[in-house]
């Protein structure tokens, strides 16, 4: 029985998940990974078309770490200039608290 569909189907799993930046649904798809294929692998040796199958789900995967992988480096820039920005940004929203206490009074 050819397995490439199934093979596929994880690929698309994992894309579709990178693609929407799901990264709950993409964690849950790599864990579940292994198991899958190899349940798939208990059924013998791969044949040519599930070995192309294989291949771009390695793609797929390889994809989707690399996906991840970038937005873990910009939301680490995004908080490091958060970070850098801390005293002003606390300041100012002292200042603002200031402001708006003394017009009440």
């Amino acid at each position: 029985m050819d397995r490439s569909v199934a093979i596929e189907r994880l690929a698309a799993r994992l894309r579709d998940a990178a693609a929407c930046a799901d990264w709950d649904l993409l964690e849950r798809a790599v864990r579940e990974l292994g198991p899958q294929v190899r349940t798939l692998a208990e059924r013998g040796a791969w044949g040519a078309r599930e070995r192309a199958a294989l291949a771009g789900l390695r793609a797929a995967h390889d994809g989707a770490a690399s996906a991840a992988a970038s937005a873990s480096a910009q939301l680490e820039a995004q908080m490091g200039e958060m970070r850098d920005n801390k005293e002003g940004w606390m300041a100012y929203a002292l200042a603002g608290e200031l402001e708006s206490g003394s017009t009440t009074r």
